[in-house]
């Protein structure tokens, strides 16, 4: 398994070889995605991007935790956390890859 990761400037140069806008066209529209699915989780919703998965935001309650290393009870404030499901396509096309 390759240890290379997907940046913002990869997907920016994905957009310009495959439609064709100018490089700086592609790197706004890229920007301007990623803006707005920000702006829609901040705001608590959710967004789905069909074949690919659900991100949502989840509300986590205040609970008290334990240091591993002393055992000390810590308490854990309330918080919201992002998470994300895959879509069964896209869980399906993950496996596949592990047959290789």
């Amino acid at each position: 398994m390759s240890e290379k990761t997907l940046t913002r400037m990869d997907l920016s140069e994905a957009v310009y070889s495959a439609v064709g806008l100018s490089r700086n066209e592609s790197a706004q529209l890229v920007e301007s995605v990623l803006q707005h699915m920000s702006d829609e989780l901040v705001s608590g919703e959710t967004v789905k991007i069909s074949s690919f998965g659900t991100f949502s935001v989840r509300s986590k309650t205040a609970r008290v935790g334990r240091n591993p290393k002393t055992g000390d009870e810590v308490p854990i404030h309330p918080r919201r956390v992002l998470t994300f499901r895959p879509s069964h396509l896209m869980k399906d096309r993950v496996a596949a890859g592990n047959k290789g």
